[in-house]
């Protein structure tokens, strides 16, 4: 099972509504070099060649919203699931991934969170992963 943390940043990002949760497009990035909560942008973040990947998304790297809404005075936002499969060759191996938000400009690509998986993963052709986001991604109380 994989680990969360959050990016610092996010935090204050949200504060100051660098995030619209409900309709940015949230996606992924693949990593085998270990992200830092003080990161802030994805060009921080040494990325794996995407070679081979595909994905429920058909390669887009985006995650489905399945809900985002606040009621009774907290918020929640709940991500889709997500498959990624290696075809036509292996995935390099990657540890960590990562979760930003690829619609903003200002900051571009602004870092939400990261998962870690303990160890280094490669998927031969034919296999897959699945990115499992739990029941909520983020809750706000």
């Amino acid at each position: 099972m994989a680990t969360y943390n959050k990016f610092n940043q996010f935090v204050e990002d949200l504060a100051h509504g660098v995030h619209n949760l409900s309709s940015d497009a949230i996606t992924y990035a693949l990593s085998d070099t270990l992200p830092t909560a003080g990161m802030l942008v994805l060009s921080e973040i040494t990325e794996i060649a995407y070679t081979n990947v595909t994905d429920d998304g058909a390669g887009s790297r985006v995650i489905t919203t399945a809900t985002s809404e606040g009621t009774d005075g907290s918020y929640e936002l709940v991500l889709t699931d997500l498959t990624i499969t290696a075809s036509g060759g292996a995935i390099a191996q990657f540890q960590y991934i990562v979760i930003y938000n690829a619609t903003q400009t200002s900051p571009l690509k602004p870092l939400i969170s990261w998962f870690d998986y303990g160890s280094g993963l490669i998927l031969s052709t034919g296999e897959s992963l699945l990115i499992d986001f739990a029941a909520n991604f983020l809750t706000i109380q």
